[in-house]
């Protein structure tokens, strides 16, 4: 899943992006409010994470034109907890609020809902040919036996099983699993499904579709 984090306390955002990214979201950041747009023109994010207060675009500027867009779903943080500035933040379309100081494992929660909701419906949990990815817990089993994936292996088998046997191509897995800083010329898809597919072991559960991209056997 891919969010764009929007806020201008750097340390903060620095904290939140290797947070998120430890829970696999590939997590790219905008310091004020009209990078955010310029970003969001370009990429076609899961989830805005967006600070209310924020330099060059005000925050409220940026949630009404995501909202007007209806690409992303977005997360609104300020510094208010109180009911009123709750109320206003969704009105200006923010599909969820949540006010600072935040436990972290309630954002991570809320970024996991609004990230669902974002995509067509599919179970909360993946399974196929033996295999079963628990979103929620981050865990993926074969046949009963736990296997130890990268953030980044997760993320690309969560991809291809949600797919349910379409094909996905490799700009598709870098756009979702990876970040903006990635090389779109880069072989880390290639290396990654070689990888997962030595993790998963026999029978084999990836088929390469030459100039196309990946899908699980169906």
């Amino acid at each position: 899943m891919r969010v764009l984090l929007v806020e201008d306390e750097e340390p903060l955002a620095g904290y939140i992006a290797v947070g998120l990214r430890k829970h696999g979201f590939a997590v790219d950041i905008a310091y004020d409010g009209r990078t955010a747009l310029d970003k969001c023109e370009v990429t076609p994010y899961d989830v805005v994470v967006l600070d209310r207060d924020l330099p060059v675009l005000h925050g409220d500027a940026v949630c009404r034109q995501l909202a007007q867009d209806g690409v992303s779903r977005v997360l609104m943080l300020t510094a208010s907890g109180a009911v009123e500035d709750r109320v206003e933040g969704l009105t200006l379309g923010a599909d969820d609020y949540l006010g600072k100081p935040f436990a972290f494992s309630e954002l991570v929660a809320r970024v996991q809902a609004l990230a669902r909701r974002s995509a067509p419906a599919r179970p909360p949990v993946l399974r196929h040919a033996g295999v079963v990815l628990d979103p929620a817990r981050r865990t993926v089993e074969r046949d009963g036996r736990l296997l130890q994936l990268t953030p980044k292996e997760f993320g690309v088998l969560e991809q291809l099983l949600a797919a349910a046997g379409d094909v996905v191509s490799a700009e598709t897995l870098l756009d979702k699993v990876w970040d903006e800083h990635a090389d779109p010329f880069t072989n880390a898809v290639r290396i990654t499904v070689g990888t997962l597919r030595r993790k998963l072991g026999d029978p084999p559960l990836l088929e390469t579709i030459t100039g196309a991209g990946y899908r699980v056997s169906r």
